[in-house]
């Protein structure tokens, strides 16, 4: 896998009797495929809970929510000590630019979850958005926060 803007983590990686190579989702407690996209995820939450103090017990993969009558994933979604959602994460594969399109993806999510947290990232580059419902207002963020400073 291509290295990513991200430290280097130890995952448990194995390969299927198919050949595929799946990763253990420590969030899901599963193995799961070993896409490009994956590669970003599990690098980005092991970062979260690492180094900027995310409690692993208030993240979730794969997020299920219905928006308009149809069925969307978040890729992760984190609560706050309550439980409601506070930050929502996209990944893109590494080869994947970032563009409106994905911000506009994320966004249509949080008018469900109303999370006042949105990160983008490609593993590459990675995008911390706050946004402020009093003042219909958001800020891009100049790296992503620690969990405490939410």
């Amino acid at each position: 896998m291509v290295e990513l803007n991200l430290p280097e983590y130890n995952f448990k990686v194995k390969k299927t009797e198919g050949g595929s190579w799946t990763i253990h989702d420590r969030l899901r407690d599963r193995w799961v495929a070993l896409t490009p996209e994956e590669w970003v995820r599990q690098h980005f939450v092991e970062w979260l809970i690492a180094d900027k103090g995310f409690p692993a017990a208030l993240m979730g993969n794969e997020v299920s929510l219905t928006q308009n009558g149809i069925a969307r994933r978040c890729d992760t979604v984190v609560a706050d000590r309550m439980g409601e959602p506070l930050v929502i994460i996209e990944y893109k594969a590494p080869h994947i630019n970032i563009t409106q399109k994905t911000f506009d993806q994320i966004v249509r999510y949080n008018m469900v979850l109303k999370a006042r947290y949105l990160i983008v990232s490609n593993g590459l580059e990675h995008y911390c958005c706050h946004i402020d419902y009093e003042k219909n207002s958001y800020q891009f963020l100049e790296e992503v926060p620690c969990y405490t400073d939410l």
